[in-house]
């Protein structure tokens, strides 16, 4: 599943298109600020001559040449946001803005493949798009704790269930924003309909937005992949491109484990992908029906001992959002009071 050549031209042909606008957007910020403070033309060209005096002078032996080189670059670097200030301009408005400042809309940093390419590349290799397309409906800006009760108690916890979710959306944001100091792992487990996917889409939303790899499967596609992955390892076919992106990207989402067909296939792959992901020091959310007990009893001693260790385990309460928001619809459409 590693990318052909057709799906690589085609993601570095839409670099080259970002590369294009970028400069085309520059020259008319560029004409617009010459237009208005024509004296930043002119210091444009003194940083562009800048260097190019600078070299010849330390060519030339004089020593002097990087630390005068500083002291007028910020001369002229001042004046210039002193004239786009006086013209209402951002101080970085006659910079090059890139969509993704790691690589500067290359698609490489230091010769490895930039993270917003490992995106595009899981968009192509796991259908992404679609994800996305939900995210546009699932994610924190719509997560609300009006769908759950804030009259029935949450069990074992002496909160309501309104104020037990507040909790766990909080701390669903907090692991979002601190992913990439801290990482770690998530089991969301309760019935269906609860808000464990919601939630997993909701982390997953903002990472990729932030250019870091998230793989979304649900078990039967997991083990459906690793399956034609052995198959194909099998037939001494290297592995690359699938299961190594599930393996190595910075957050795998495995929904609905439990749902698959389990056998000693699906426990030793789900346990080989697990440890590998832990060793890597990557993060993994599942979602189950199962409860902590389901999962110890449904797969092997192994596995549930390593996502007892690992993983932190989030309890759903009772209950279907979905017939909340169904009653919501009809509310706004007037078919109920």
């Amino acid at each position: 599943m590693a990318l052909n050549n057709s799906q690589y031209d085609a993601i570095m042909r839409e670099y080259d298109r970002k590369q294009s606008r970028n400069r085309r957007d520059l020259r008319e910020r560029q004409d617009r600020a010459y237009e208005r403070q024509p004296r930043l033309r002119e210091l444009d060209g003194q940083l562009a001559s800048l260097a190019v005096r600078q070299a010849r002078r330390l060519l030339d032996g004089d020593e002097g040449a990087v630390e005068n080189l500083r002291k007028e670059y910020a001369l002229i670097r001042q004046e210039k946001e002193e004239l786009l200030a006086q013209g209402g301009f951002a101080p970085d408005y006659l910079e090059m803005h890139y969509d993704c400042p790691l690589c500067r809309d290359s698609g490489y940093v230091e010769g490895k493949k930039c993270r917003c390419f490992l995106q595009k590349e899981l968009e192509l290799l796991y259908h992404q798009s679609r994800i996305r397309e939900r995210l546009k409906e699932e994610n924190f800006d719509t997560c609300t704790d009006l769908c759950y009760s804030e009259t029935e108690m949450m069990e074992g916890t002496g909160l309501t269930v309104r104020r037990y979710m507040q909790r766990v959306i909080a701390g669903c944001r907090r692991f979002a924003r601190e992913f990439e100091t801290k990482g770690g792992n998530l089991v969301f487990y309760g019935s269906t309909g609860t808000g464990k996917t919601f939630l997993a889409g909701c982390i997953a939303k903002e990472l990729i937005e932030r250019y870091l790899s998230v793989v979304y499967l649900s078990a039967t596609d997991l083990f459906d992949m690793m399956a034609r992955d052995r198959f194909a390892r099998d037939e001494e076919m290297p592995e690359e491109g699938g299961l190594r992106t599930v393996l190595d990207c910075d957050l795998l989402i495995i929904d609905d484990l439990g749902t698959e067909l389990s056998n000693s296939f699906t426990n030793s792959q789900l346990f080989y992908c697990l440890n590998e992901r832990l060793s890597g020091g990557k993060s993994t959310i599942i979602t189950t029906n199962l409860s902590p007990g389901q999962l110890g009893r449904e797969y092997s001693e192994r596995i549930g001992s390593r996502l007892v260790e690992s993983f932190r385990f989030i309890s759903m309460p009772p209950g279907d959002i979905r017939i909340w928001k169904q009653r919501e619809q009809r509310k706004r459409h007037g078919g109920e009071k």
